[in-house]
């Protein structure tokens, strides 16, 4: 079964903000102490500790630059979490200074060393390999920038907390037919035009891969992330937290504690709404002896890290022998809510 690239990433990222417009309205004191039970019931170290090998010293959310990478895992064939494959990887990067977000998405397929095996292979294979740790790892590699943190999600809790704030409005560019989250083929049938979608609707459409490219469906993941920042945001966002926080607690881990959570609220909260820049790695699929792959152009990798880096404020390729990487300007923010 084959979910959506960034289906399962949709809800990881709401999920802090959620908790950042949570904390920063003073809905309540009890939703404060929801959202920490529940951080706290999701929390899980990497194996490396709190530093990147690619940082000089362990960051501070509050104050530095830092990147989060958004994991959705493929549990749907019964499993184990660590043995599951990665469906969705995004790597965000968040400015301090101007609290500017990039957010890349890394195509399941692409064709990358994966060091823990000692050979290429497709990078959604790296947590089957080796769990969260060995993607960080190989993310890291592929790209030369730090990944400081890492939210892991299951797609059941996109359909979940959908569902929990009465659905999705989205404008449906095509009509479709496609499968629901149980794998029963034909169960979703979606009309083009704009109309209310529920958890499972939203996720086929997030997820369908027969009615265009992988680039235009990029896009119109990254579109449906943002109608539910809308909707997350909204007081009918608002009055399901409950609900929300116990679909999150129990499909979801991070390394990310909760006051390091909290520290993101300002990216959420300004004047102008919030705004990322979407990025995309540009490639070619085709077929080699050992099956379908996404092959990276080498010079769009080599641009896409530079990109990054400068977001982070490092001059240079992010090696910990380099204590001298110093903050620069980030490009400007294209997308707004």
């Amino acid at each position: 079964m084959k979910h959506s690239k960034l289906a399962i990433f949709m809800w990881s990222v709401a999920f802090i903000v959620l908790i950042g417009v949570g904390a920063a309205t003073g809905y309540a004191v009890y939703l404060t102490d929801q959202v920490k039970e529940t951080a706290t019931e999701s929390h899980q170290e990497l194996d490396r500790g709190d530093k990147s090998e690619k940082r000089v010293e362990v960051v501070n959310p509050a104050k530095d630059h830092t990147s989060v990478l958004f994991v959705g895992i493929d549990d749907s064939e019964a499993r184990s979490e660590d043995t599951s494959r990665s469906d969705a990887l995004v790597l965000a990067t968040f400015n301090d200074d101007d609290k500017s977000i990039k957010m890349l998405n890394i195509p399941r397929d692409s064709l990358t060393y994966i060091p823990e095996v000692g050979y290429e292979d497709k990078i959604a294979h790296a947590h089957a390999f080796g769990g969260i740790d060995v993607t960080v790892q190989t993310v890291e590699r592929m790209l030369d920038v730090p990944v400081d943190y890492y939210v892991r999600m299951n797609f059941q809790s996109f359909v979940e907390i959908v569902d929990s704030i009465g659905g999705i409005t989205y404008d449906v560019p095509f009509a479709i037919t496609e499968q629901n989250s149980s794998d029963l083929a034909g169960a979703i049938e979606l009309e083009e035009g704009q109309q209310t979608l529920n958890g499972e609707e939203a996720l086929a459409l997030a997820r369908t891969r027969k009615y265009d490219s992988d680039l235009a469906r990029g896009e119109r993941q990254m579109e449906i992330i943002q109608q539910i920042f809308r909707e997350t945001a909204s007081t009918r966002g608002l009055n399901h937290f409950d609900d929300i926080l116990a679909s999150v607690s129990e499909n979801m881990s991070t390394n990310l504690t909760f006051e390091e959570i909290i520290t993101f609220k300002d990216y959420f909260l300004q004047e102008e709404g919030f705004t990322f820049e979407k990025m995309q790695l540009d490639g070619e699929g085709g077929f080699t002896d050992k099956g379908w792959y996404y092959q990276l152009a080498k010079e769009d990798i080599e641009t896409t890290s530079e990109e990054l880096k400068d977001h982070l404020g490092l001059r240079n390729p992010l090696a910990s022998e380099d204590p001298s990487s110093t903050n620069s300007e980030p490009d400007d923010v294209e997308e707004s809510m």
